[in-house]
């Protein structure tokens, strides 16, 4: 579903390098230390980061040169983006068109993702009328929307308490196996790993390494991983 052949992003004096491949449907966990290059791999496969070298296959297409919204990929960044002056379905409405000249189809398919999030009345709220919880949900309806085959997610559940995260993990588990999107998402903590994700992606030394089974690398994780977890 997702390859990344001979990939590598050079900033200034960081590099980051990888290549492997994720099958469809997965559930890709990318833990590493602070700085390791996490959400530098997340933008590189999105198109927001430039490469210096390597190749981006997506459901089988090239999309290295593809601009970000040409790419089947929607990402999730940490902050939720979600625009204050506009109502939830507005908000959502903007992952079919930016410009909002919304089709009465597509006004119903806004309403249906903020539904499928436990949002269902929620159309007409603003961001700053609804929890922090309510506004991660909304931030993922939009993604829903795009009904995109690759889900990158940065983090966009840090900011909420543990009972409120694991529950933004098992809903995005759950829409995401019933729409058959594989997704990738950074987490710092080895629990979440666990929790919502079969496989583990360790990203340090300017290397992201290849996926392997959480269970596994959890049981037994190389030195370098173990290092970082405190184990």
């Amino acid at each position: 579903m997702l390859r990344l052949e001979d990939l590598r992003v050079a900033q200034g004096s960081f590099s980051l390098s990888a290549a492997f491949e994720i099958e469809k449907g997965a559930r890709i966990a990318v833990i590493g230390p602070s700085g390791a290059g996490k959400s530098t791999l997340l933008g590189a496969i999105g198109g927001y980061v430039p490469l210096a070298h390597g190749r981006v296959i997506v459901a089988g297409d090239d999309v290295t040169d593809s601009a970000p919204d040409q790419r089947g990929i929607a990402m999730l960044f940490q902050d939720g983006n979600l625009f204050p002056h506009l109502t939830l379905a507005q908000n959502v409405g903007l992952g079919l068109r930016p410009a909002l000249r919304l089709t009465a189809d597509e006004t119903e398919k806004a309403h249906v993702a903020l539904g499928r999030v436990g949002l269902a009345g929620f159309e007409g709220r603003k961001p700053g009328d609804v929890s922090g919880g309510q506004q991660s949900r909304a931030a993922l309806a939009r993604v829903l929307v795009q009904a995109k085959p690759l889900i990158l997610l940065d983090e966009p559940f840090a900011a909420l308490g543990p009972a409120l995260r694991a529950e933004m993990l098992d809903l995005t588990s759950e829409v995401a196996r019933a729409a058959g999107a594989t997704v990738m998402m950074i987490t710092h903590d080895p629990q979440d790993a666990e929790r919502a994700a079969d496989q583990v992606v360790f990203v340090d030394a300017g290397l992201a390494h290849v996926p392997q089974p959480v269970a596994e690398i959890m049981a037994d994780p190389p030195e370098a991983l173990r290092a970082y977890l405190g184990f």
